[in-house]
């Protein structure tokens, strides 16, 4: 299992065989069952995790109660490398979505392997430079007034996976999370798909999965003029 969370994670993308044999050394496997917190906010944990089967949502929980999913962690992504480069302890609780197998790596593991393995911080840096570039794309699409835009951003936002020649996308969560997310209601975000796949840009397929058609006039559409 730990050689297989090593491979899959892009953080270790560029070490070699060698080095991500000893990375694999220090992984130590966790279950987590649905529902379950695997880091709670306010709480310096000194983890890192990564997901091997199943997902994590990152959540935030404001003063009043009210409940924001920040992201969907799923399987080679990992979580807590913020809280390992900046020692802050986390503002926001990582929940298991569904039974989910990772791979754990305590921080001071992990500062000895970077003071090795250089290659590692790299690929931290890039991996939350995509991460806030992303935010920054969802946090403009949420003060749209447009949901089309929202929706848009979403989907070009998640994993992709090539499929028949096609790219491929999953709805992470069930349809009413993803709209709590975008803020906005299931029927409207059902009524946008719909709209979507009118226009061509994308094709609805079974379960949550969703083919990305046209990938340009989509992304258009998730710029919020």
């Amino acid at each position: 299992m730990a050689d297989t969370c090593v491979a899959l994670v892009p953080v270790f993308a560029g070490l070699t065989p060698g080095q991500q044999a000893e990375v694999a050394r220090f992984a130590r496997p966790v279950h987590a069952a649905a529902g379950e917190v695997v880091a709670r906010a306010g709480v310096r944990a000194s983890q890192l995790f990564v997901v091997h089967t199943g997902r994590l949502t990152v959540r935030r929980v404001s003063a009043g109660g009210h409940e924001t999913i920040v992201r969907v962690v799923g399987p080679g992504e990992v979580t807590g490398e913020e809280a390992f480069l900046t020692g802050a302890a986390p503002d926001t609780d990582t929940v298991a979505v569904v039974d989910t197998r990772l791979c754990r790596f305590d921080h001071a593991d992990l500062a000895d392997l970077l003071a090795r393995m250089p290659g590692i911080g790299v690929g931290m840096l890039r991996a939350l430079a995509e991460k806030l570039t992303s935010a920054e794309r969802m946090v403009a699409a949420l003060a749209s007034a447009d949901v089309g835009a929202r929706v848009a951003a979403y989907l070009l936002d998640l994993p992709t996976a090539w499929e028949d020649g096609r790219a491929v996308v999953r709805l992470p969560l069930p349809k009413f999370q993803v709209a709590a997310h975008l803020g906005t209601t299931p029927e409207t975000l059902s009524r946008r798909l719909a709209t979507f796949e009118r226009e061509g840009l994308v094709e609805l397929l079974p379960g949550r999965a969703v083919a990305i058609l046209d990938p340009a006039r989509l992304g258009h559409r998730g710029t919020p003029t």
